[in-house]
């Protein structure tokens, strides 16, 4: 199975949804809350989210060697290979 990082922001409806729908689908993931963390680690995670070409915008998540913005179930399952 592909490795599912979340990126996000612990206020966040969609990002809620996005862990609610791994949850729900039984897909292990990681999550990590981005408000959350110190300064070195945010800067980190930005620079993996622009390198990934994101622009920034959370949810932020890793399926695989691919990303994916925002709370799309439908690319979650084309790259969980669920189609």
């Amino acid at each position: 199975m592909k490795k599912v990082t979340i990126y996000a922001l612990s206020t966040c409806l969609w990002c809620k949804k996005s862990k609610k729908y791994f949850e729900d689908k039984n897909v292990p993931f990681e999550a990590v809350d981005y408000d959350r963390q110190d300064d070195a680690v945010q800067e980190r995670m930005m620079e993996e989210m622009r390198a990934a070409g994101c622009t920034g915008a959370f949810p932020f998540i890793k399926i695989g060697g691919a990303c994916v913005q925002g709370y799309d179930p439908e690319e979650f399952r084309k790259l969980l290979g669920d189609e």
